[in-house]
């Protein structure tokens, strides 16, 4: 058994777990009655990509590739 599957099973569970989030996120959002939607909270509208899950993904599945990387880099010596 190669020795990246286990951290490799844990970054694809942590990357599942935040889509299924951000599923559940949005299904318990309310649809927009009579065209409009409703206020964005505060939290957002000053940080509105820290609630982005692609962008929680992308930064889980760098620092996993960076891991790797850095094992094979200063391995290698």
């Amino acid at each position: 058994m190669d020795m990246w599957i286990i951290p490799m099973i844990i970054v694809v569970a942590i990357i599942c777990a935040i889509g299924l989030a951000s599923t559940r996120k949005w299904q318990r959002s309310d649809a927009a009655v009579d065209g409009q939607d409703s206020a964005i909270p505060k939290a957002i509208e000053e940080h509105p990509f820290t609630l982005n899950p692609i962008i929680w993904v992308i930064l889980v599945a760098a620092m996993f590739i960076f891991i790797v990387i850095f094992y094979y880099a200063t391995s290698s010596y």
